[in-house]
């Protein structure tokens, strides 16, 4: 598979989400909305990933949910339904602000969605290395 698949880019900014939870937010809600923001560009090249690697196995897809779906059955994810979920509140995240909306995201992305993103990107690099040797 073409390297042009989005997984550096991908795997660059899932490094500079994982550097982000290392810290606690404090007051300053921008270090709050950055990590969010962090994350929302996480998910949309996680699942835009996902439709390359779908693509280029001749499975058609067109939306972060039918990837998702897709995905789970072509055993690329483990848990449709965690990923659904992200999918959901990286939705909420980006198109309402509320301080406890923003709190509980941040606090999924740090206990539960940052495994997720990690299994997929160790997934995707097996993926590609396993098509790059063939």
């Amino acid at each position: 598979m073409e390297r042009n698949t989005g997984e550096e880019d991908y795997h660059r900014v899932l490094t500079r989400l994982q550097a982000a939870l290392s810290k606690e937010p404090d007051a300053d809600d921008m270090y709050l909305d950055a990590t969010i923001q962090r994350f929302e560009f996480c998910f949309e090249l996680a699942w835009k990933l996902m439709k390359a690697c779908l693509d280029y196995e001749g499975i058609e897809v067109s939306s972060p949910r039918s990837s998702i779906r897709e995905g789970w059955k072509q055993g690329m994810i483990s848990d449709a339904e965690a990923w659904l979920d992200m999918q959901e509140k990286r939705n909420l995240s980006s198109h309402t602000y509320n301080e406890s909306t923003a709190l509980e995201v941040y606090r999924l992305i740090k206990d539960k969605y940052v495994a997720l993103l990690l299994a997929w990107d160790e997934e995707a690099q097996r993926r590609l290395e396993f098509d790059m040797s063939i």
